[in-house]
């Protein structure tokens, strides 16, 4: 062989091979679908948007290189769940997320087949959404962002903040929450204990959100406790900014409700239910089926107090309170 043919066969051979050897390491893309109840702007659904692909990152899973990420926003129109569910289905992704209760339940009624991780619904069992915590026995399985039991400690946790609190009005839209009643009972336990009588102030537009918090302000004693529910998560600066120009103790799950500027807030760290749902979709990548996979229980709950907030409204937060809690808002 002529040197000259020799150099031309080498040099092609060597520009071909980092062609070869990115195809072998590439393999093949795998695709998720992710639904949410929520406007696509929402500061709620970015944070946690943030969180899923931070933590699939970090497992390897990086979009533009081997995951694509296909996520419908109903920016809280219900109707529009059903629609939003079919399409992501027909995609055929390797497995879908599912925001929520709503989000889900919609998704399960478009596939038994794809597997379907929940980051946030309050109770899967009641739901339909699982055989059993330990082993859900379907394609769902997921992370709950509540226990029942939680509700009472509200309650209990706006007395301690706000002592003279003796009518708490319980916020929610009933076509996005979970049922009021799964909560009710440890709700109504507390607040018979500590004198404080609870009412249901059901919504379905963010119009009304103000009706309620004027209600509770024409006679001293109102307290409002914003429930576990997509629609109030979506509108948490409205209702931070009702309470606070109707000068209203008010308290609600997420810690973004205090960092907004809300008196205080108790739940899950709800960006951390997206990390682990991260987790759970990166299982089943590798392997895992959802029915083996337990629906977990809250593992880490946040107590936040706005401390300024608090001091706008003439309450005085108590130390041990204070102590407590995982932030406190100057």
């Amino acid at each position: 062989m002529r040197r000259r043919e020799f150099i031309t066969l080498a040099g092609g051979a060597m520009a071909a091979w980092p062609l070869i050897a990115r195809a072998q390491q590439a393999g093949p893309v795998r695709v998720i679908g992710a639904l949410f109840d929520q406007p696509n702007d929402a500061p709620v659904a970015q944070s946690y948007i943030a969180a899923f692909r931070d933590e699939l990152a970090k497992l390897g899973w990086k979009e533009g290189s081997n995951l694509r990420i296909e996520i419908r926003y109903s920016a809280g129109h219900t109707d529009e769940l059903k629609a939003l569910a079919k399409q992501l289905v027909d995609l055929r992704p390797d497995a879908i997320l599912g925001r929520g209760t709503a989000e889900t339940i919609a998704l399960a009624h478009e596939t038994q087949t794809i597997p379907i991780v929940f980051a946030a619904v309050s109770d899967p069992l009641g739901n339909g959404l699982a055989a059993s915590l330990a082993h859900p026995g379907g394609n769902i399985t997921g992370f709950t962002n509540i226990e029942s039991s939680m509700g009472g400690k509200w309650i209990e946790l706006l007395k301690e903040i706000a002592p003279r609190t003796e009518r708490v009005a319980l916020l929610f839209n009933p076509t996005t929450a979970a049922p009021v009643e799964f909560y009710l009972s440890s709700i109504q336990t507390a607040a018979q204990s500590l004198g404080v009588k609870v009412s249901n102030a059901p919504v379905h537009a963010k119009d009304e959100i103000e009706g309620v918090v004027a209600a509770l302000a024409r006679d001293p004693g109102g307290g409002l406790m914003a429930m576990p529910d997509t629609f109030n998560g979506t509108n948490l600066e409205l209702t931070v900014a009702l309470a606070a120009r109707y000068r209203i103790p008010a308290i609600s799950y997420p810690p973004l409700f205090a960092e907004l500027g809300g008196l205080i807030s108790y739940g899950v760290d709800f960006t951390e239910l997206f990390r682990q749902a991260a987790g759970y979709i990166d299982r089943i990548f590798k392997g895992a089926k959802p029915a083996d996979l337990p629906v977990q229980l809250p593992s880490k709950l946040v107590l936040v107090i706005n401390k300024k907030t608090a001091k706008a409204l003439g309450l005085t937060v108590p130390l041990t309170l204070q102590a407590s809690a995982n932030e406190v808002i100057e």
